[in-house]
């Protein structure tokens, strides 16, 4: 799947306010917690889940996204990519299901942030410009 950079930006940035937020025995909500972080934080933290995430989106299989929609994967698709992306790790079973669970919750999370998709011949660039 081709996505923009604009895409991937607001995707992995989605998915970080997520894992941001669902720290234990904090009552704040994603965007409190991500407002609350230093920007070094959140630097290292777009950069811990942009490592996860960005090769997975980037594995996904090609589909034409007509303008107005959202790109749409089965969950199939994105636990092949998963597991493609993720390699032999040299661990147990388990902990290859666990992990192979929960990138693909975190890329579920990610795709389901995603921009409306926008027809590039309908850009209209202001005559000022």
């Amino acid at each position: 799947m081709r996505f923009t950079e604009h895409e991937l930006t607001v995707a992995v940035t989605a998915a970080a306010k997520v894992v941001a937020g669902g720290k234990p025995r904090r009552r704040v909500t994603a965007d409190e917690a991500w407002d609350a972080m230093s920007k070094i934080d959140r630097y290292h933290l777009l950069e811990a889940v942009g490592s996860q995430v960005l090769p997975v989106m980037l594995a996904l299989p090609d589909i034409e996204v007509p303008a107005g929609t959202r790109p749409t994967f089965t969950d199939e698709q994105v636990a092949t990519a998963v597991e493609q992306t993720l390699g032999e790790s040299g661990v147990g079973r388990l902990r290859q299901k666990v992990a192979v669970a929960a990138r693909v919750t975190l890329v579920r999370t990610a795709l389901a942030q995603l921009p409306v998709r926008q027809d590039p011949d309908a850009l209209v660039v202001p005559d000022h410009l």
